[in-house]
């Protein structure tokens, strides 16, 4: 098994990468967290033990990766860059043999559907997110019908504010209505930049998604994700106006906005997840009858 460097050493890290003929990569947002204290903090939040299993994005040269293992969960990590993930899967070689460690490579947005349908969905999901498609990635599991019991990912901050957000807030967002819809999301804490190397130029902040129990709360959650996509679409539109075309026309429309107790005047950002929730509930109704 080879042997990895000090996971709390910027320069030991760049020197690793030098000797090995490796360099960060922009492109993928890579940045290692450097602070011993806050990995352990966070993999507190995720609750984990030797009963548990995890998805882990972007495990880079394994800092987390290791605090994850040495709690005995099964741990699934998706790496993109192959030159990571070679030193990794070497890092890593003695879990692999006792079934406990298993990598797969490439875009997580291309290998996770696949991989959950021969493998199953873990419990746990956890992930110092690329900034670039944070949201993506957690909107593309929400979308595609897939909760975790627990996920604790580091994003960007202003990330971490709109999942967060309350209505009639300048953040509050179809994502702030996503997450709000399938999770409990809670702040866990917040990371200066010399937490990580290299040091990112943007704020970090780390948040805890709980699976909702009530989840899905709706009758139609296709229907329900699209409405809300199409209700924030045009933010200086009211209600009404944005959802004229997807009730097939202004009667049914005023009926649908009248039978959910929602003003017609209303805009999406006033609105919270109950609210939305009946009103695509009735939405839902008038559709089925035309």
């Amino acid at each position: 098994m080879m042997k990895h460097p000090d996971y709390n050493s910027p320069l030991e890290l760049k020197q690793f990468l030098d000797d090995n003929g490796m360099a960060m990569q922009k492109k993928f947002g890579q940045n290692f967290l450097v602070n011993g204290e806050a990995r352990k903090r966070l993999i507190d939040a995720l609750d984990i033990d030797s009963s548990s299993s995890v998805w882990e994005v972007g495990p880079g040269l394994g800092s987390m990766t290791e605090e994850i293992l040495s709690r005995g969960a099964a741990l699934t990590s998706f790496e993109i860059d192959h030159g990571f993930a070679r030193l990794v899967r070497e890092f890593f070689s003695d879990y692999s043999e006792k079934g406990k460690f298993t990598l797969v490579e490439g875009d997580v947005l291309k290998t996770w559907k696949k991989h959950a349908e021969s493998a199953g969905v873990p419990d746990r999901f956890f992930g110092n997110l690329p900034y670039n498609v944070a949201a993506t990635i957690i909107g593309d599991t929400i979308n595609g019908g897939v909760r975790f019991d627990k996920a604790v990912v580091t994003i960007q901050k202003e990330v971490a504010v709109r999942m967060c957000s309350a209505p009639n807030s300048a953040d509050y967002s179809s994502f702030s209505v996503l997450c709000q819809w399938a999770y409990d999301v809670r702040n866990v804490l917040d990371l200066a930049g010399g937490s990580f190397w290299p040091v990112p130029n943007v704020a970090s902040r780390a948040v805890l998604m709980t699976r909702r129990d009530d989840f899905p709360r709706c009758s139609d959650p296709a229907l329900f994700m699209k409405m809300i996509r199409q209700l924030f679409s045009s933010r200086r539109k009211t209600v009404r106006n944005n959802l004229l075309k997807m009730a097939g026309g202004g009667d049914v429309c005023d009926s649908v906005l009248s039978a959910a107790g929602v003003s017609p005047n209303a805009r999406a950002e006033s609105l919270g997840v109950d609210e939305l929730l009946v009103l695509s509930d009735r939405l839902s109704e008038a559709v089925a009858r035309k």
